[in-house]
């Protein structure tokens, strides 16, 4: 760090000669060398309070502070940045805090001159503010008008002109006191007669310190007015903070000696675990911590070669170790969430979810990475899953259906939704819940949760045949006649032992004659238009390859049947039957 320290030399050099633009540019060279150095953030901060770049002065002595928040003289450079904004409270405590850390000479000078300062302005403020006050009365005229003294000035537009332009600037107002009357305006907004002490009733005498009244048009002679008493002088404003860079202590320079020592240990310690050399690795980081333990990464580094290791439980005792430690050290709140993630991943490989869950979203809240939210996602996932298979008990998951059958039998359709839902909870594989559920729901003219259920059903046995004829009946009952054919057919497809043909074919039939009935008081373009509204029908009448077979039937029927040796075509033939687009004579 030799050029650092050149660079920082030359800085000083360039301050002390008032050159602040060049040192500014000198330090940040040096701390892009070296930014670990807090000496060279404080000289920095020093330079731009030379330029009067308060807020970015007040910026550089904060990073000093969170680079080494032991060292006092950071805080003294907080405190004259907030001093030269003014910021008269924030910069007392901060000369306070540096106090309490070191009671030098210097912070008890800054100290002084900062409450000296604030003080100082609350002086020059208080008349303002005093006249400011009395003249934004909103029941200023009034007050005026109903004192003898002061009610025949209001007759005056220019003196009622000059009031109101005090009340809109009443830092401007001094020059207008030079008026008497403004002495009897003070007196009436004050309650007291200001003039009472010094001259008798209805004298025109005026009061020291206050020239004479403009003259009128009564003849006399005229005596020069006395000269106004000469006004308290203001307060002389308190001389802003003058920087000057700080030398670089011994114990400063042990400091970073040690970590530079520390971060070659470190930069050891990474090269071994990137070659999996995770001994090595751990020993290097161990030993970076032991050298200088003010940087959380050498532990939160010591923390990944345990969990590489396996070594689980260390490496969470390791990163809680570095979340109290960068806590105290005010370290980044990215270390601080990094180490918490990494509490939460071991926790999930040692199967502790609720544990994992608890870290993951600890670090969230320091620190949002997708990373972590998708790792807490998972996890949450991973719980709820096996808390539904441990509820899985088939045989409570029958006793369930049976209370649902007998509340569906009485009639109580809501009833048997709650008894089959928890038949389902308990044994999820099971499509007879879905589909008893959905006659419930059917019962209840739940029909989009009806639909849905039969549909789980399928899918979860897709050789359950009661299923496709309640999914049937659900069109049906919404009035999707065509969808509901195509259910029924698959429910055919389905029953390849024929134990309920029966009930099949009555339900087709059912459907049958509702189509015959919807397409019978159709035109043909209503029924074109009614079925094109099915996304599937209106792909199908998009089809190059099916308008040529329907320009061909309408030229000769029995070439349909040809095509209907196609299984593809088939089906897309008997969807646009069932729709009403090809009709057959009877």
């Amino acid at each position: 760090m030799s050029d650092a320290n050149a660079l920082k030399d030359q800085g000083n050099k360039a301050f002390a000669a008032k050159r602040y633009d060049e040192a500014i540019d000198l330090f940040t060279k040096a701390i892009a060398l070296d930014p670990s150095n807090h000496v060279l953030y404080s000289n920095r901060s020093a330079a731009k309070a030379g330029k009067k770049l308060w807020p970015d002065a007040l910026e550089d002595a904060e990073q000093c502070i969170k680079v080494n928040p032991t060292w006092a003289k950071g805080y003294a450079r907080k405190g004259a940045a907030l001093h030269g904004a003014q910021r008269w409270e924030e910069a007392i405590a901060a000369y306070e805090e540096g106090i309490a850390i070191e009671d030098s000479a210097a912070l008890q000078k800054g100290l002084k001159e900062v409450k000296d300062a604030a003080a100082a302005a609350v002086g020059n403020d208080d008349g303002v503010t005093g006249i400011a006050k009395m003249f934004a009365d909103p029941n200023l005229f009034g007050k005026l008008a109903g004192n003898p003294r002061t009610a025949h000035l209001l007759a005056d537009q220019n003196f009622v002109n000059q009031l109101k332009f005090i009340q809109a600037n009443p830092s401007l107002a001094g020059n207008s006191f030079n008026d008497p009357r403004m002495i009897s305006v003070l007196g009436a907004l004050m309650g007291v007669d200001l003039q009472a002490g010094t001259r008798p009733e209805g004298s025109d005498e005026m009061p020291p310190g206050f020239s004479s009244p403009p003259p009128t048009s009564q003849p006399g002679p005229s005596s020069p007015p006395p000269k106004p008493a000469a006004s308290e002088p203001p307060k002389p404003k308190a001389r802003e903070p003058e920087p000057e860079p700080e030398p670089e202590d011994e114990e400063s320079k042990e400091k970073k000696r040690l970590k530079t020592e520390a971060d070659a240990e470190k930069a050891k310690g990474a090269a071994a675990y990137k070659a999996k050399d995770f001994e090595a690795a751990e020993q290097a980081f161990s030993k970076a911590w032991e050298i200088s333990p003010t940087d959380v990464t050498y532990l939160t580094n010591l923390a990944a070669t345990y969990f590489e290791k396996g070594d689980y439980d260390k490496c969470i005792e390791t990163c809680e170790k570095a979340v109290e430690e960068g806590r105290s050290l005010r370290a980044d709140y990215k270390l601080i969430a990094k180490a918490l993630g990494r509490i939460g991943t071991a926790y999930s490989r040692k199967d502790e979810l609720d544990n994992a869950i608890k870290y993951f979203s600890k670090s969230l809240t320091e620190h949002r990475t997708p990373d972590i939210l998708n790792k807490l996602r998972d996890a949450e996932k991973l719980k709820e899953e096996r808390a539904k298979q441990a509820y899985i008990d088939p045989e409570l998951s029958a006793k369930a259906r049976e209370e649902g059958n007998a509340l569906f039998k009485a009639g109580d359709f809501a009833g048997s939704v709650k008894s089959y839902t928890e038949s389902i909870k308990r044994d999820p594989n099971d499509p007879r819940g879905y589909n008893n559920r959905a006659a419930a729901y059917n019962k209840l003219a739940a029909l989009p949760e009806a639909l849905k259920d039969v549909e789980t059903a399928i899918k979860v046995d897709p050789k359950f045949v009661k299923a496709y004829i309640r999914k049937s009946t659900v069109l049906f009952a919404m009035r999707e006649y065509t969808k509901a054919m195509e259910a029924a057919q698959e429910g055919v497809a389905a029953d390849t032992e024929k134990q309920h043909t029966r009930e099949i074919e009555q339900q087709m039939e059912k459907v049958a004659r509702a189509l015959y009935e919807q397409q019978s008081g159709e035109s043909d373009e209503q029924t074109l238009e009614r079925a094109m509204r099915d996304p599937e029908v209106a792909s199908i009448m998009s089809d190059p390859v099916m308008q040529q077979i329907l320009q061909q039937a309408q030229q000769n029927p029995a070439a349909l049947q040809d095509h209907m040796k196609n299984p593809i075509v088939a089906k897309k033939i008997q969807k646009l039957l069932a729709a009403g687009i090809i009709k057959t004579r009877r």
